[in-house]
């Protein structure tokens, strides 16, 4: 989808609408500030859409439902929104959430294009309804791990707490690294440590990284403020893998704290001319930088518009089509694969990146590592 916003002579979509389910965190516990830059990805994707002429002459619609990082409040919308006649499902930011999502869309016979969880098993056993746009848990964090080793790092603590996502990205991490043949991985219980516990730990252990595989803002903005203000740990560095430095709420909450603090974003390094294009908009819209996040709503979009397009808006056919997408999106062009070890159709590959906040400025970011 390479339509510019208001495409001359485009008819305007008239008629009922074909109507989309979008999942999103938009209230706590989950990760506002994530859910408010998918969701603008999401309405400027539809907008489009319907500026250049909808769903042949019917327009698009956005059903949208605040999943709030709840499993169970996710299940439930899926429901609701199954019986409301959604063509399809979009969404989501929490692993453990879309896992969820995905699970009972599966069963439901709703087919669901997951925008921006990683969890690897995002369902249980294969299924043919589920497709992903953000890259498996495992080759993002497997990138990071190379970042890692390639600083020189052997000594890596983690700081966790207890999600099958935070053990999921643990085991990546381990695995990797010793198949790597270089680095200890020592593992730090967030559910018994406070913050100033950890900084005795990591002298304790002579870490020399810390990765925080915890919630934000808290305890993540805590320890950070403990480790950068201990003495002892002058010289070690501070990882993000899952993206907390990438939104503003870091920067705001932890000034230059925040800075030099390494995490993954699925972005290339150069824009093309659709991705500016979008960028520009995004930033307009949320009145800051837009997120990777904010890309994969648009790109979300701008899968389903197509499939709707070619195959209307029957469920079992918009299923069968997820083999058969090439669709140029923000950040290259989308098809989706059958990949080892995932359960869902999956885009293979996004780019990678290990970028953190630049110390002399740290509004501007840096890409340290590609994968």
């Amino acid at each position: 989808m390479n339509t510019p916003p208001s495409s001359p002579g485009a008819k305007r979509a008239d008629g009922p609408s074909v109507r989309i389910g979008a999942l999103v965190p938009l209230t706590r516990p989950g990760w506002v500030e994530a859910g408010r830059h998918l969701l603008a990805g999401l309405e400027l994707g539809v907008r489009e859409v319907n500026d250049a002429g909808g769903i042949v002459g019917r327009p698009l619609e956005l059903v949208v439902r605040d999943t709030a990082a709840d499993p169970r409040r996710a299940a439930a919308a899926v429901d609701e929104l199954a019986g409301l006649g959604m063509a399809a499902l979009a969404g989501e930011y929490h692993s453990v959430v879309a896992r969820a999502a995905a699970t009972r869309a599966d069963a439901l016979g709703l087919p669901y294009l997951c925008s921006s969880a990683v969890l690897d098993a995002l369902t249980e056993q294969p299924t043919d309804r589920v497709a992903r746009l953000s890259p498996p848990q495992s080759r993002g964090w497997q990138v990071y791990a190379d970042f890692l080793l390639g600083a020189g790092h052997r000594r890596i603590a983690v700081a966790a707490q207890p999600s099958v996502y935070w053990a999921s990205g643990t085991r990546i991490l381990r695995d990797h690294l010793a198949a790597r043949g270089g680095g200890t991985l020592i593992e730090l219980d967030m559910s018994a440590l406070s913050a100033t516990a950890v900084c005795d730990a990591l002298v304790g252990h002579r870490a020399t990284a810390l990765l925080l595989l915890v919630g934000h803002p808290e305890p993540a903005v805590s320890i950070v403020k403990s480790v950068r203000h201990d003495e002892r740990l002058a010289e070690i560095l501070i990882g993000a893998p899952a993206g907390q430095p990438e939104f503003a709420e870091w920067a705001t909450l932890l000034g230059d704290d925040g800075a030099a603090i390494p995490f993954l974003r699925y972005l290339p390094e150069r824009l093309g001319p659709l991705g500016a294009r979008v960028e520009s908009v995004l930033r307009e819209r949320l009145a800051e930088a837009p997120s990777f996040v904010a890309f994969e709503g648009y790109d979300t979009v701008a899968v389903l518009a197509e499939v709707l397009r070619s195959h209307g808006p029957d469920r079992a056919r918009i299923a069968a089509s997820w083999p058969h997408v090439a669709v140029e999106g923000t950040r290259g062009r989308i098809r989706f694969s059958r990949t080892p070890g995932i359960s869902v159709w999956q885009w293979a590959w996004p780019h990678i990146q290990v970028a953190d906040r630049d110390p002399a400025e740290p509004d501007r970011l840096r890409i340290l590592h590609t994968g």
